[in-house]
């Protein structure tokens, strides 16, 4: 399965980390949401999207990304670090892959380190994660949706 991640990952770098290991398990390609024209989106069997939490959402040039380029009927996954857990932070990804007709094959996420605004004044939360063990659930969740993920036709 050809598989296309769609990223950004700022400041500490949480969301790289997950995505570099992931980018060794076979046919996998890492995309900076900066330097995405769209064109490239259709020869892809499987579209992540992935990103640090941002305002309670996936960072913006992701978002948009997703709604300018993801085409009709693709299976897309999310993946995102972040500093405090929520079950919301899908829900603007979630929204525009459902408006395209896409099929979600699962989401992953883990704590990453955070210094935004009051959490530098303490040093960061989530120190030290990604860690190896949120690594390796990173690397077997993608192992997963790919055995798992319906075959192109």
């Amino acid at each position: 399965m050809k598989t296309l991640i769609i990223y950004h990952s700022e400041h500490h770098g949480n969301t790289k980390k997950l995505l570099d290991a992931i980018a060794g398990q076979g046919d996998v390609t890492l995309l900076d949401a900066s330097h995405v024209t769209g064109s490239e989106l259709s020869e892809y069997d499987i579209i992540g999207f992935a990103s640090g939490i941002y305002y309670q959402k996936f960072h913006e040039d992701v978002l948009k990304c997703a709604e300018q380029y993801l085409p009709q009927g693709k299976q897309v996954f999310f993946l995102f670090t972040c500093g405090v857990k929520r079950s919301s932070y899908t829900d603007a990804i979630q929204k525009i892959s459902e408006a395209k007709g896409a099929h979600t094959i699962g989401s992953y996420n883990c704590l990453g380190f955070d210094t935004f605004g009051p959490f530098k004044l303490i040093g960061g939360i989530a120190k030290g994660r990604p860690n190896d063990k949120d690594i390796a659930g990173a690397v077997a969740f993608y192992q997963n949706i790919c055995q798992n993920s319906e075959k192109p036709i």
